[in-house]
C-alpha cells in the first residue's frame, strides 16, 4: 500500500513537469540559483580558509573552493532533478527540431575566438594546478548553465507549447537574468549590465548550437571551453594591469563578446519553428497557440 502511494505521488511529480510552462522554467532557475548560492555560503564557511583572498586564482584549491565546488553541487542537484522526473535521457537525446545551414556560423565564431584565446594565454604567469582548476571549473559551468538552460528550460518552454523563437528567448533571458546577480558581489553595475547583454546574446548562441548539432553535449563543451580561455587570458577580476603578458593575438581574441553579440541579431530575425508536442512529448497541443 505505502509503494503505491509513492508510485502515485512520483507520477503526479512527474505530470507537473511534463506539462511544462514558461513559469516552471523560471522556478527551476531560481531554485537552482537559490541553492547555488547556498552552496557557495556552506562551503564557504567550511573552508573558506584554503581560498587566497589576495587572489583567489592564485592556486588550484582557491580556484576550487572559490569558485568550482558550488557549480559542482549544483550540476549534482540538476543531474538528480532530471533523475526524479525522468528526464536524464531525454536530455541528452536527439533534439525534435533540426538546425539551418547558417546556425555553423555561430558555432564557428565561438570556436575560433577559444582557440584564439587559449593560444594568446600567458601560461607562464600561472600556476599549473590552478590552470587545471580552471578549466575542471569550465567544464562544471559548461554543464550546469546548459542542462540548466538549454535542456530544462528549452524542454519545459517546448512542452509548455512556445514555438522556437519563443523559446530561444525565453531560455536566453533565463541565462542572462542568472548573472545579474553578480551585482550582489559588488561588481559594478555597469559591467553586470555588459554582461547580462552578453550573456542573453551568448544564450542565444549556445540555443542555435543545441539546435544544428542536435545534441545538448556540444553546448556544454562549446560553454565549456568558452570561460576558461576567458579567465586565463585575462586572469579575472583579481588580475592586476602587470601581471599577465599575453600572446599578439589577444587584441583580436578580445573582440569575442562583439562578435557574439552581432551575430545574436541573425537568430533573433530568422529562428522559426515549433515543436509537436504530440509527437515530441505524447501531449495534446494547446488550444490556442503561442506565439
Amino acid at each position: 500500500m505505502e509503494s503505491s502511494v509513492q508510485q502515485e505521488q512520483q507520477s503526479k511529480w512527474r505530470q507537473f513537469w511534463d506539462r511544462g510552462g514558461w513559469w516552471k522554467a523560471l522556478l527551476v532557475a531560481a531554485v537552482y540559483y537559490g541553492l547555488y548560492q547556498l552552496a557557495g555560503f556552506l562551503i564557504g564557511l567550511a573552508f573558506g580558509d584554503a581560498i587566497d583572498k589576495h587572489d583567489v586564482l592564485a592556486n588550484g584549491l582557491s580556484v576550487f573552493i572559490a569558485i568550482a565546488a558550488s557549480i559542482l553541487v549544483g550540476s549534482i542537484l540538476l543531474v538528480l532533478f532530471a533523475l526524479s522526473i525522468g528526464w536524464l535521457k531525454e536530455l541528452f537525446a536527439r533534439q525534435p527540431i533540426r538546425g539551418s545551414w547558417w546556425m555553423w556560423i555561430g558555432v564557428a565564431i565561438v570556436v575560433v575566438f577559444n582557440i584564439l584565446r587559449f593560444a594568446s594565454v600567458d601560461y607562464a604567469g600561472w600556476d599549473a594546478g590552478a590552470v587545471v582548476a580552471v578549466l575542471f571549473t569550465g567544464l562544471c559551468v559548461g554543464f550546469a548553465e546548459e542542462v540548466l538552460t538549454r535542456g530544462f528550460a528549452v524542454n519545459l518552454l517546448r512542452r509548455g507549447g512556445y514555438g522556437e523563437r519563443s523559446v530561444m528567448l525565453l531560455s536566453s533571458l533565463i541565462f542572462a537574468a542568472m548573472h545579474s546577480g553578480n551585482v550582489l558581489s559588488g561588481q559594478n553595475p555597469i559591467a553586470v549590465a555588459f554582461t547580462v547583454v552578453y550573456t542573453f546574446a551568448f544564450g542565444i548562441v549556445m540555443y542555435v548550437t543545441l539546435r544544428v548539432t542536435g545534441n545538448l553535449i556540444w553546448p556544454i563543451l562549446l560553454h565549456a571551453s568558452t570561460d576558461p580561455s576567458l579567465i586565463l587570458l585575462t586572469g579575472g577580476v583579481d588580475a592586476s594591469s602587470g601581471t599577465l603578458h599575453p600572446g599578439p593575438l589577444a587584441g583580436i581574441a578580445g573582440l569575442a563578446n562583439y562578435a557574439v553579440m552581432i551575430f545574436a541579431i541573425i537568430p533573433i530575425i530568422f529562428v522559426r519553428g515549433r515543436v509537436d508536442r504530440a509527437d515530441a512529448y505524447g501531449l495534446v497541443e494547446p488550444a490556442a497557440k503561442l506565439a
